[in-house]
């Protein structure tokens, strides 16, 4: 049984970049390893849906291009999780289509284990019939309605599929959409770690030097597993992990300091201790982990609900400023009267007010002093793109000349720092399907060759 385990963490996720000099130091080391997260909700519903990678190509090839051959020269498995940031079928068919161009490009060849994550529609109707899906972070129950209409669902699974191809001895493992914890726990815990530490180390790694200082995503995390502990320490010698810093990244996105959950169970930190072992390093002691009574895996579909057009303009006359609520009711009720190409109810328009209170809601108190500029959004979304655009541009027209308490010229209300002033955004999705399945789910991974 191996007393340690040594692993790389790339970076906090796959294409926001690592310095070179990192992954140079980290390979002086004797690496069990190589982990990268690829994806993740946080951008919201769209890149599901459609299909595509919030990271783009050129980002994600440099990373890879970097780490393959060293990976494969010295047989360190790279593991890469969530792929093509959403983990459904086009987004694993994009990395893999990356590393075939790095494979010809630098004349290698590699096995690649593949990890699918997406659901079958009929497992969901199942779930529906027994009642085994609950609602996840504040979503709706699940209108089963949907079902045909989602986009690319997946299901978000734990360390097991990993661990299957892992024993497969691929040189690459590229997983589907995952828990981030899975990419660096499915090893440790493979070769008979505590599951407790593994993932406590796996939360710490799976977003690469966030817990150091300089902070950032965007560059390299060492990190050594015991039997009893982990440390974690930067490869980068311009930054340094402290206590504080290690214990409030095990805290990140969490809502309960004392634990989180992952598919496995709950990690208990409440014994946990974080010590400075050398000048750069901390090390990591007493995380526990309570297993599942009954395992979950949180499944992510997204339903297109139209699309969208924007304009920006920049707004400076005070007494325009202090009228924006009497402007906007009266720009929806000329659009209203206006729009005879989509029906009410079809569409929504919003009006986003950048410097009073587009990011804090009107729900907050308003501001006692009036700022001297305010940056107005406006945002249709329509059935169709030409809807969509039609609205905005009604909006945007109507609000330029809207009238208002006090107005004096007759000049336009609006600036505009574009020409042409309206944006097409095209697809709007949103999560339909983002809830915890109680039945078991298999991954099977599938082993291929890169030449």
């Amino acid at each position: 049984m191996k007393r340690e385990i040594c692993y790389l963490s790339l970076c906090g996720l796959l294409g926001y970049g690592y310095a070179p000099a990192s992954l140079t130091n980290a390979l002086k080391e004797d690496l069990d390893f190589i982990g990268v997260d690829a994806g993740s909700t946080d951008p919201g519903p769209y890149y599901l849906g459609s299909g595509s990678n919030f990271v783009k190509p050129l980002q994600v090839k440099r990373d890879l291009s970097l780490v393959l051959k060293p990976a494969l020269e010295r047989k360190i498995p790279l593991i890469i999780g969530s792929a093509g940031g959403s983990g459904a079928a086009p987004h694993l068919e994009q990395t893999l289509d990356i590393l075939r161009q790095i494979a010809a490009e630098q004349s290698l060849s590699c096995k690649v284990a593949i990890i699918r994550s997406d659901l079958d529609r009929d497992i969901l109707r199942q779930a529906v019939v027994k009642d085994c899906l609950q609602p996840c972070g504040g979503a709706p129950p699940f209108d089963p309605a949907l079902i045909p209409q989602l986009c690319h669902p997946v299901a978000q699974f734990g360390t097991e599929p990993i661990i299957a191809a892992l024993q497969m001895q691929p040189d690459v493992v590229l997983a589907g959409r995952c828990c981030d914890t899975a990419i660096f726990a499915a090893y440790p815990i493979l070769h008979g770690f505590p599951a407790g530490l593994a993932l406590h180390a796996a939360k710490i790694a799976e977003c690469g030097a966030l817990c150091a200082r300089p902070v950032g995503a965007n560059d390299s995390l060492l990190v050594r597993l015991r039997h009893d502990s982990f440390t974690v320490e930067p490869p980068n010698p311009s930054r340094r992990c402290t206590p504080d810093s290690v214990a409030a990244h095990s805290l990140y996105e969490q809502p309960d300091p004392n634990c989180f959950f992952e598919p496995e169970g709950e990690i208990d930190l409440r014994q946990c201790q974080f010590q400075q072992s050398s000048a750069r390093a901390v090390t990591v002691s007493g995380s526990v982990l309570h297993p599942a009574v009954r395992p979950t895996t949180k499944l992510e579909g997204a339903l297109l609900k139209g699309y969208r057009s924007i304009s920006i303009a920049g707004i400076r006359d005070p007494a325009a400023i202090a009228n924006l609520a009497e402007i906007e009711q009266g720009v929806r009720e000329a659009v209203q009267e206006s729009a005879s190409f989509v029906r009410e109810g079809e569409y929504t328009l919003r009006f986003l007010r950048y410097g009073l209170d587009a990011v804090c809601s009107r729900r907050t108190a308003p501001a006692a002093t009036l700022p001297a500029e305010v940056g107005l959004v406006l945002e249709a979304v329509a059935p169709s793109q030409e809807q969509a655009d039609a609205l905005v541009a009604l909006a945007r027209s109507k609000a330029l000349h809207q009238g208002f308490t006090g107005r004096k010229a007759t000049a336009g209300n609006l600036a505009f720092p574009f020409s042409p002033s309206d944006f097409q955004g095209g697809p709007v999705y949103e999560f339909a399907l983002y809830h915890l399945l109680d039945l078991p789910l298999v991954c099977k991974p599938e082993l291929l060759e890169i030449k």
